[in-house]
C-alpha cells in the first residue's frame, strides 16, 4: 500500500514538473499575454483588454508597418504596446497633421481621418527624420493620448518583446489581430 501510494504521488510530482516546464518554455519563448493599459491605442484596442504576444515571427521576418508590437521604451521599465509607423532607413515628417514616410502621406484606416497627429520632443512637425538602420518609429492609434516614439524616438528590434497576435478579452473581441494593408 505504501509503494502504491508513494508512485502516485512521484507521478503526480512528474506531471506538475512536466507540466511547469512547458508553460516556461511557451511562456518565455513563444507567447505571453499582455493587459492594455490606458487609452494610447483606442480604438483599436481599449483599457482593460487582453492580448497574446507571439515571439516567434520576429525571428523569421523583420517587423512590418502596421504591426502592434510590445516593448520596453527607452524611457520606462514598463511595457508599451504601440503600432509601428515607420521602419529603418525610412524617412518621416509630420506635417500638417499626418504621417508622411519618403514623402508619401501615411494611410492609417486604422484611425477616424479626423485625427490630428501632432509632433513631439523627438520628431517635430514639419521637421523631417531618418529612422537609422534596425530602429522603428512606434506611435499609439490615439495620437492625442499617447506617449510614443514621436517624443522619445525608434527603439531597436531587440526592444521588441512580441507581435499582437490574438485578443482573448472580452469575449466578443476574440480573434486574431487583424494586419494592416498599406
Amino acid at each position: 500500500m505504501l509503494r502504491r501510494l508513494g508512485a502516485f504521488f512521484l507521478d503526480i510530482i512528474e506531471v506538475l514538473v512536466f507540466a511547469i516546464g512547458i508553460f516556461f518554455f511557451v511562456y518565455l519563448l513563444i507567447m505571453r499575454p499582455h493587459k492594455i493599459k490606458g487609452s494610447s491605442m483606442s480604438p483599436t484596442y481599449l483599457d482593460s483588454e487582453f492580448l497574446l504576444t507571439e515571439k516567434v515571427s520576429y525571428y523569421l521576418r523583420k517587423p512590418k508597418r502596421g504591426d502592434i508590437v510590445v516593448f520596453k521604451p527607452p524611457v520606462s521599465d514598463d511595457e508599451y504596446i504601440k503600432r509601428i509607423v515607420a521602419l529603418p532607413g525610412e524617412t518621416v515628417l509630420i506635417n500638417n497633421g499626418k504621417f508622411y514616410i519618403n514623402g508619401t502621406p501615411l494611410k492609417e484606416s486604422y484611425i477616424n481621418p479626423d485625427v490630428y497627429t501632432s509632433g513631439g520632443t523627438y520628431l517635430k512637425e514639419g521637421t523631417q527624420k531618418t529612422i537609422p538602420e534596425g530602429n522603428y518609429l512606434t506611435v499609439g492609434d490615439n495620437r492625442d493620448h499617447s506617449f510614443d516614439s514621436r517624443s522619445w524616438g525608434p527603439i531597436t528590434k531587440k526592444d521588441i518583446a512580441g507581435r499582437a497576435w490574438i485578443i482573448y478579452w472580452p469575449p466578443q473581441k476574440v480573434g486574431v489581430v487583424k494586419a494592416v494593408d498599406y
